[in-house]
């Protein structure tokens, strides 16, 4: 190294010198292939888009706005102004320091590529220069992949606990049968994520199966997941009902919804007609004597809810209250989601019910899901090995959200 850096005594600085023993290089936004390395063909390199450059620059002048706010002693001795800036200022803690530090490393590569101008014929300093640039524009890809996710609208729902509904559809007592496979997926599903489950309510097929069934699913980010799985679920199979052997297609719902706390839904008494039962099967005197379930109906929506699996009457109306306003904010959400989107090409997650997702096709053992032109293997499937396919809806969504995000920044500036 001291006999490399003999070479270039003339015409450097010694700071140039020290730079040239000491190069550190991280990640980058475009590729670039050394001109020294005669076999290899130079990479285009380009910067980062400009629509990502206009945020975080506007990202970083409001960090710096409100870090300036924090100080004025008028904030200060505002708690809540202050506890509301200083929480603001926190959410941008990281977009600002990771833009940061991919600016210092666009620096370092410019000066990079500025030293690999003057190496001359030496191939050894040209060599070790070009794999020192190839390593930083890697590090800057990998920082830029993280500032776009950085600028995306974090849904606030992602951390809320749900209720999924299973709905069989078409195909009578096939869709019933579906139904319940589909249950039985979702919670091996849960198992692996380690998340708890727990019926609120269903209601069983004659031949097995359901025709509704309703659980709450409560653990880390739970609606962040399973939030794609909204929609239609098809089944190509040959049923067990079927005595000659014929493949049938049938279908079943998929309803998410995020659990909702009574400040974010009001129900107004009057919207409801309550009337009670007597539950029946398991359970013990209490509930087949006593008038402990609870059949809730909301006027307004025409939404229904039959609740049995307490045994209270009590704790019936409150589950029962409790799936009727996660069902009236899903309603709310849904609304709102097609609002935004309208302008998509696809929706992924947005629990429309007449999009159909996913179809299960027992002949071929596949799962087709239609929304990411992806195949899956059917067996592992349907035991709860859908982390690939909710991980793919992410990536999807993600994608999209930045292609909106480039489009809304492009046309403020024209």
């Amino acid at each position: 190294m001291n006999s490399l850096t003999a070479n270039f005594t003339t015409g450097f600085s010694t700071s140039t010198v020290v730079f040239s023993r000491s190069i550190r290089f991280s990640r980058c936004s475009f590729f670039f292939e050394s001109l020294f390395r005669r076999p290899r063909v130079s990479r285009f390199t380009c910067m980062a888009e400009p629509y990502l450059i206009t945020k975080l620059d506007s990202a970083e002048k409001t960090w710096k706005e409100l870090s300036v706010k924090l100080a004025d002693p008028d904030v200060v001795s505002n708690p809540s102004e202050y506890q509301k800036l200083a929480q603001s200022l926190a959410e941008l803690d990281e977009v600002v320091l990771t833009y940061r530090k991919f600016k210092d490393f666009e620096k370092q590569l410019g000066d990079a590529k500025a030293l690999a101008k003057e190496a001359g014929n030496d191939e050894a300093m040209a060599e070790m220069i070009a794999s020192e640039i190839e390593n930083l524009n890697d590090q800057i890809t990998e920082l830029e992949k993280r500032l776009k996710v950085l600028l995306l609208p974090a849904d606030p729902l992602d951390e809320r606990n749900i209720m999924l509904e299973v709905r069989a559809g078409t195909g009578g007592d096939e869709a019933g049968l579906w139904a319940g496979d589909l249950v039985s997926m979702y919670q091996r599903y849960c198992e692996q994520n380690s998340w708890k489950f727990a019926l609120v309510s269903c209601s069983e097929a004659e031949q097995g199966g359901y025709k509704t069934y309703v659980m709450e699913i409560q653990g880390k980010r739970v609606y962040s997941k399973l939030k794609y799985e909204s929609g239609v679920h098809r089944v190509q199979r040959v049923p067990r009902t079927e005595a000659q052997g014929r493949v049938h297609t049938s279908t079943a719902t998929v309803a998410i919804m995020p659990e909702v706390d009574e400040v974010d839904v009001e129900i107004d008494p009057k919207d409801i007609e309550l009337t009670t039962a007597r539950s029946g099967g398991a359970g013990g005197q209490n509930v087949n004597k006593v008038e402990t379930a609870v059949d809730l109906f909301h006027k307004p929506t025409g939404l229904r809810i039959f609740c049995t699996e307490e045994r209270t009457q009590l704790r019936n109306k409150s589950r029962a209250l409790q799936l009727l306003r996660a069902k009236l904010y899903q309603m709310k959400v849904r609304e709102q989601q097609e609002k935004m989107r309208n302008q998509r090409k696809m929706q992924v997650g947005s629990g429309a019910r007449a999009e159909k997702i996913r179809t299960y096709n027992y002949k071929d053992n596949r799962v087709t899901d239609h929304r990411l032109k992806m195949n899956f293997e059917l067996t592992s499937f349907l035991n709860g090995d859908i982390e690939t396919a909710v991980q793919s809806c992410a990536t999807m969504e993600q994608k999209e959200m930045l292609e909106e995000l480039a489009e809304s920044v492009g046309a403020a500036a024209r």
